[in-house]
């Protein structure tokens, strides 16, 4: 191989890497340990009172309770609970240190009517509940507001990064309040919301929660630089990504909406597979048609002028699509009955992940046919040697996900 094609091939990798690198710096990853959601649900309560039911990641919830209140013994009862999967015994160490753990929200959490505080109250006991395969503690509190407005804030500061224990906590909200219903998404940035608040300032919020899910899930992004290492042409990976869009699309609200229900368990390692196949499939292109492997077969009729091989990635992709779908609407977790505010909040979600999507091919894309027009060879290389890094990452962690690591 020449000096040239040596040249070109690394300068290829050292750009996409940089590119990849960036946009995972953009964010943190997301992972069970580094980040969590917390999910509210508010509604109008009895005689005026405003109700909020809490699901809290159960062993963070513990570990952080028992830390802010300085409860060992909390500690000492929840967290043996959890690692031996005793739902009955996770609810017993909560309701055991019912003041520990609700002053630990209510220190965390607000709502407030026309600017002045409401006063919580506990309703019931603790119950365990589970979320992708994770216990969450569930919790009712009862807020009275001294003075009824026609809207209310809400605030909530759970889990910040602070603690040490997680970063950029989500809390998910769903809510009929004030005669009005619909979602927000909140976080550090933007920690409150009020019912009163317009429109476009709650789809703004799921719209920046899209993009930031597809910049801070690394598996999503590999999945995607495999397919543009191993696209040809540029309508090739147009294509792909169309089909990838569609699929995750349909998948994505069919779930959010809570009409499909697929376990975690399943989707996360299927996602991994598909990581390793994709990327494995340009390998085995180089590997049986060497440095032909960029070249199209007799190419079909119509317009997409696709050839054999190029309409069997477009299916393996569209169907791999369909799962992805499933691990996008994971990172929302909404559940809730369907409604149109509902409905948009989910879409403008997912137009955040598109735009993101198509801004990484517009990044990446062009450095590859920049190289395949310098030096063919190097392009080759530098493509094979992208695919080959992602499908070993996508084999190791389909391994880890299917042995539960």
């Amino acid at each position: 191989m020449s000096t040239r094609v040596r040249r070109t091939a690394a300068v290829t990798v050292i750009g996409i890497i940089a590119v990849v690198f960036a946009v995972l710096n953009a964010g943190p990853a997301l992972a069970h340990g580094f980040t969590s959601t917390v999910y509210l649900h508010v509604t109008d309560g009895d005689e005026g009172r405003v109700r909020t039911k809490l699901e809290l990641e159960y062993d963070l919830y513990v570990v952080s309770a028992a830390d802010y209140q300085h409860d060992d013994p909390l500690f000492k009862a929840g967290i043996p609970a959890f690692d031996a999967g005793d739902t009955a015994g996770q609810a017993a160490a909560l309701n055991a240190h019912r003041k520990s753990a609700v002053e630990y929200v209510t220190g965390r959490l607000s709502v407030t009517s026309g600017g002045t505080p409401c006063n919580p109250t506990q309703v019931g006991d603790f119950t365990i509940g589970e979320r992708e395969d994770v216990p969450y503690a569930e919790l009712l509190l009862d807020w009275a507001c001294p003075e009824r407005d026609d809207g209310h804030e809400v605030r909530s500061a759970l889990f910040p990064d602070t603690e040490g224990y997680v970063k950029s906590t989500k809390t998910i909200v769903t809510y009929e309040l004030d005669g009005r219903s619909g979602s927000a998404a909140l976080d550090a940035a933007r920690p409150s919301f009020s019912t009163a608040q317009a429109w476009y300032e709650r789809f703004w919020e799921f719209f920046r929660l899209g993009g930031e899910h597809l910049l801070t899930g690394i598996d999503h992004i590999l999945f995607l630089l495999a397919l543009i290492a191993g696209s040809r042409r540029l309508r090739e990976i147009v294509l792909a990504a169309t089909s990838f869009t569609l699929a995750h699309s349909v998948t994505f609200m069919l779930a959010a909406l809570g009409l499909v229900d697929v376990p975690a368990r399943v989707v996360e390692p299927v996602i991994a597979l598909s990581i390793a196949v994709v990327a494995g499939w340009h390998l085995w292109r180089i590997w049986r048609r060497g440095d032909h492997a960029a070249d199209l077969e007799t190419a079909g009729g119509g317009h997409f002028s696709l050839d054999r091989s190029g309409w069997i990635r477009l299916g393996v992709v569209f169907c791999f699509g369909l799962v992805h779908g499933l691990g996008f609407a994971g990172a929302l977790g909404i559940d809730e009955a369907w409604s149109w505010s509902l409905l948009w909040s989910l879409l403008v979600f997912n137009v955040g992940i598109e735009v993101v999507q198509l801004a990484i091919i517009a990044v990446v894309f062009p450095l590859l046919v920049v190289s395949y027009r310098r030096a063919a060879t190097a392009g080759l290389w530098a493509t094979g040697a992208i695919s080959a890094g992602v499908s070993v990452m996508g084999l190791v962690w389909f391994v880890q996900r299917i042995l539960g690591f």
